[in-house]
């Protein structure tokens, strides 16, 4: 495979001791100040606070009783984020990390998002202080929906259709079926995953990549390793990116990439828009090499208006609402809490990021009611207490993939 694939250009560790997960000790009185940039309302607020008192109340671990949990929000998000000792929640603005890191207090990032753009820079990963979780598989029945209305939106041209809306041109016009086709999801984590549940009763065979070819679920007729991308693109009529961003899948689908989708393919973009190379998207389109686009994530958010891919009639664009859901700020808070509790406490967090690779190993995957993580070997409980670990916590097991 040439480098003009841009595939990884290494895989996975084979071990999580490989992994740069953070790991240095935290003593529990040393944690005063938890900032929050999402958009909690008070009876969150109350959920966190009620889960610290919970802690100190139970489990005798010394969670100091002055804890203050700040709620920043987007605007005091640069102002306060040195200032803390924890942070949850997701900014959307610029933040200087250097002055967060020489301040040399944050421990724990618990991000509000499954994409960690936003906070992975190179000195969070390389502090081994700092630990990061996602919220990676937590809106994965919403992303899996969205999915869903960008491809039988394209399949069965409602923007053509919508399009005739204004001079009432009642005609029908060619549409296209998803039954027989072949599905090709690009990272087979929670969302792939859910969206391969979703899709499987339609008929379709579905196959995938992942960087974890591991415990390949009922609905999914192959699972292949990443770097067998060429393969899958070759095989697929749709192909469904929900891979993460990080330095080794930016532009991934580039020009070469692109061409080799099979002619009269759709693509759909679930992931992060800067996976995608637009230009050479927009390339592809103007050949009519693909049949449509459907992107819930652009290169640059919001998309320039004068992008082209607006004025294209095979492209269908949503405003990165893939994860927008009535309970999102709810399930949110609960994984919050729940990773809070196992911060204090010494047990493995679940959505631990290998800080390398940019997201979680599928044995730590949160979903609600999942079983324990297990605890990546080679780390150590935040207070560096000896509490042995529980029957789901085996140290030197990577688990199953969820």
């Amino acid at each position: 495979m040439t480098d003009s694939t841009r595939q990884p250009q290494a895989g996975p560790p084979q071990t999580l001791e490989e992994s740069h997960l953070g790991i240095a000790d935290v003593e529990p009185q040393d944690i005063q100040r938890i900032v929050l940039c999402y958009p909690v309302k008070t009876k969150h607020l109350g959920q966190i606070v009620q889960t610290l008192q919970t802690i100190r109340d139970t489990s005798g671990v010394p969670v100091r009783r002055d804890i203050e949990v700040v709620d920043a929000g987007q605007d005091r998000i640069a102002r306060e984020l040195p200032r803390a000792d924890v942070f949850i929640g997701h900014a959307k603005v610029p933040v200087d990390w250097d002055a967060v890191l020489s301040a040399g207090r944050l421990r724990f990032i618990q991000s509000s998002a499954a994409g960690l753009d936003h906070c992975l820079v190179p000195g969070v990963i390389e502090d081994a202080n700092i630990r990061v979780c996602s919220a990676a598989g937590l809106f994965a029945p919403q992303v899996a929906e969205q999915t869903c209305c960008l491809l039988f939106g394209l399949l069965r041209r409602i923007h053509t259709f919508e399009q005739a809306r204004p001079t009432r041109d009642f005609t029908r016009r060619p549409t296209d079926d998803l039954r027989g086709k072949t599905v090709g999801i690009v990272g087979l984590g929670g969302n792939g995953r859910m969206i391969s549940k979703v899709l499987a009763p339609w008929d379709v065979r579905i196959i995938a990549t992942d960087y974890f070819p591991e415990s390949c679920p009922d609905e999914v007729s192959v699972l292949m390793d990443a770097s067998r991308l060429d393969d899958l693109l070759a095989e697929s009529d749709i192909v469904i990116l929900t891979l993460p961003l990080n330095q080794s899948t930016r532009h991934l689908m580039n020009r070469s990439m692109l061409s080799r989708m099979r002619a009269g393919a759709y693509l759909i973009n679930v992931a992060r828009g800067a996976v995608v190379d637009e230009t050479a998207l927009v390339d592809a389109l103007a050949e009519e090499h693909l049949a449509g686009v459907g992107v819930d994530v652009t290169e640059v958010e919001p998309l320039p208006p004068e992008s082209p891919l607006w004025d294209h009639d095979r492209v269908l664009i949503s405003p990165h609402v893939g994860a927008q859901s009535a309970r999102r700020v709810d399930d949110t808070t609960d994984l919050a809490c729940e990773n809070l509790k196992r911060f204090f406490l010494g047990e493995a967090l679940f959505n631990q990021v290998d800080k390398r690779l940019g997201f979680p190993h599928p044995s730590c995957g949160y979903r609600p009611g999942s079983p324990n993580p297990v605890h990546a070997p080679g780390t150590s409980p935040p207070h560096g207490s000896s509490q042995s670990p529980g029957p789901h916590q085996a140290r030197g097991s990577a688990g199953p993939r969820e």
